[in-house]
Order: C-alpha cells, then structure tokens, then sequence
C-alpha cells in the first residue's frame, strides 16, 4: 500500500514528492471531492494525505469522507505554514478520546 497526498500548494506537494509521495495539488471544492473519489477509489492508496487548509475551508466534506471510509486512512497534515492547531492539541485529543484528563 502507499501513500497520497492531496495538497492545496505546490511547495508541499514537491516536498512529499522528493519523499517518494505521490499526489495532487487541488485548489476549489469540487476539485477535492474529484481527488478524494478517485482515491478512494485507488485499492493501492493505504493512507490518504490532505494538508490542513482542507479540513478548514472544506469541513463537511472532509469529515463526512473521514466517516464513511475505512481504507484509505485519510490523515491532516500541516502545510508550509505550519499547523493550524492550538498548543494542546494532543492533550486536547487524549482527553476527547478516551476521556483522561492529563
């Protein structure tokens, strides 16, 4: 299985290329929806790489694919600017996930 990634600029894209990941650079919703079903599609694609900007301009989209897909395991990850996540976030997401206050 391999990875992909669907990024909404060319700086990361060429850094995960140089990485041997294969992707595609998308920039309006409906060119998302496209990458995703094609994706999901792709038997090979195991973990489905999406940079952040995504999760935050598109969230409906991103999180009702999340949900109704078990493979590929579809991952956020930050951009060349860095993450969008506040300073806690791990300890935010062991407290939602299971519960224990760190």
């Amino acid at each position: 299985m391999k990875m992909y990634l669907i990024s909404d600029n060319v700086d990361t894209f060429t850094g995960m290329r140089l990485a041997g990941i294969e992707g595609c650079v998308v920039h309006t919703e409906e060119e998302l929806r496209d990458a995703l079903q094609r994706s999901k599609q792709d038997k090979s694609i195991g973990v489905l790489l999406l940079t952040e900007k995504f999760g935050r301009d598109f969230p409906e989209l991103v999180g009702s694919v999340k949900k109704e897909t078990n493979q590929p395991l579809i991952i956020e990850i930050p951009d060349r600017h860095g993450t969008g996540r506040r300073p806690d976030f791990i300890t935010a997401y062991v407290n939602e996930a299971i519960g224990l206050k760190l």
